[in-house]
């Protein structure tokens, strides 16, 4: 398919697997990059691990790696790394996900590669930071969330140690590596200079948790504990209505008078009266809330709500998003034609006037554009000895 969005021109070489590094090259496909995935011969583990409509295909990496043109090198071979080099001498960005010494030992680490290409950007994909004592340390969603505290928060707010119900490190991480890696574009095309950026899933997810949570304990000497008690409070979590659930937030005081108004007037005392008052006893609006809202059915309260300008939602399923009204009217969901059969994917949910982007095409099978990629190259698969 056609390229098109701001990065348009931009090689990129993609030598990630899971989700992180591939969500972050996924959306630089999407923005009209030119993306090459480079494979082991056995493939990304994430080709194998949800249901598909083929072997290899399975649907979390149909989803990370559309538009992107695959390739296969062993990089354990002199013939692989040979091709590797010719690829780099062509591309803007280099993006990996192995470990610091695994990547060194196959000998494409940062000063390898600057010496090839030294405009290059060359982004590493870590769990952990390189000057720390969990460098070497193997990561992955579920460890990252326990480490960065997300299942003792889930914990105070529940009663039990939960991890969170989506791959949260590894997406957040990702985002991460596009917004850092697109900075040192950005650079690169003010001063011509290509330099190395390092992202870790751990870092960026302590990071991501303390925005909030960080709260009292910021200070010297701490004035609390680093935890934003609202999140936290046992009675967040979506209210039961006479037919269902509803989530809502009556936040403000002008949400909050108007809801009273609307409502409760006899809450409309001294103990209530501003945000800061409720924010100190915010657990007791909750439960003071949720008796209300066992009152009306759910479309009562969607209704009312609208009214006011109470932030306010039904609760919906996975399932429910690809049937969304507001998701289809701006069109998020786009059926791309694959050899498989048509794939309706979630597409791009951002904007822009000049330069949109768009889903780059589908996910190709293992090694599909070997071929392509060499003749681009100036090389020929028996010459090369793949």
């Amino acid at each position: 398919m056609p390229r098109s969005g701001p990065l348009t021109g931009v090689r990129v070489v993609d030598l990630t697997a899971m989700v992180m590094g591939p969500y972050c090259t996924q959306i630089m496909a999407d923005m009209g990059a030119d993306v090459i995935k480079v494979e082991p011969p056995a493939g990304d583990n994430t080709r194998y691990i949800s249901v598909g409509p083929a072997p290899g295909m399975s649907g979390v990496y149909i989803n990370v790696n559309r538009g992107k043109r695959a390739i296969v090198l062993d990089l354990r071979t002199d013939a692989g790394k040979t091709v590797l080099r010719r690829l780099i001498e062509t591309a803007d960005v280099f993006i990996h996900s192995m470990r610091a010494k695994a990547v060194t030992k196959l000998g494409f680490g940062y000063d390898d590669v600057a010496a090839i290409n030294p405009s290059i950007v060359y982004t590493n994909c870590y769990g952990y930071g390189r000057r720390g004592p969990g460098r070497d340390r193997p990561a992955y969603d579920d460890t990252i969330q326990a480490e960065c505290g997300l299942p003792a928060v889930q914990e105070q707010l529940t009663g039990e140690a939960n991890y969170v119900g989506t791959i949260m490190a590894d997406k957040v991480a990702g985002l991460t590596a596009l917004y850092a890696t697109m900075m040192a574009l950005f650079h690169r095309e003010r001063t011509g200079e290509g330099q190395e950026v390092e992202v870790s899933m751990f870092e960026t997810m302590a990071s991501f948790m303390l925005v909030e949570h960080a709260n009292g304990a910021m200070f010297d000497p701490p004035l609390g504990p680093a935890v934003y008690p609202r999140t936290v409070a046992p009675n967040r979590k979506p209210y039961r209505t006479k037919d269902g659930h509803i989530a809502a937030l009556i936040y403000n005081d002008k949400h909050w008078n108007a809801f009273i108004a609307a409502v409760q007037p006899a809450w409309a005392d001294e103990r209530f009266a501003t945000l800061e008052l409720r924010a100190r006893q915010i657990d007791t609006v909750y439960s003071l809330v949720a008796q209300t809202m066992s009152e009306r059915t759910t479309d009562e309260w969607i209704t009312l709500f609208a009214e006011l300008e109470i932030p306010a939602a039904p609760l919906n399923t996975p399932d429910a998003l690809f049937d969304h009204p507001h998701l289809n009217a701006v069109g998020l969901f786009e059926t791309v034609d694959t050899p498989h059969g048509p794939v309706r994917m979630p597409g791009v949910p951002t904007w822009f006037s000049r330069t949109p982007g768009r889903i780059a095409g589908p996910t190709r099978e293992l090694g599909a554009d070997t071929d392509e990629v060499l003749r681009e190259l100036g090389l020929d698969r028996d010459a090369c000895g793949l």
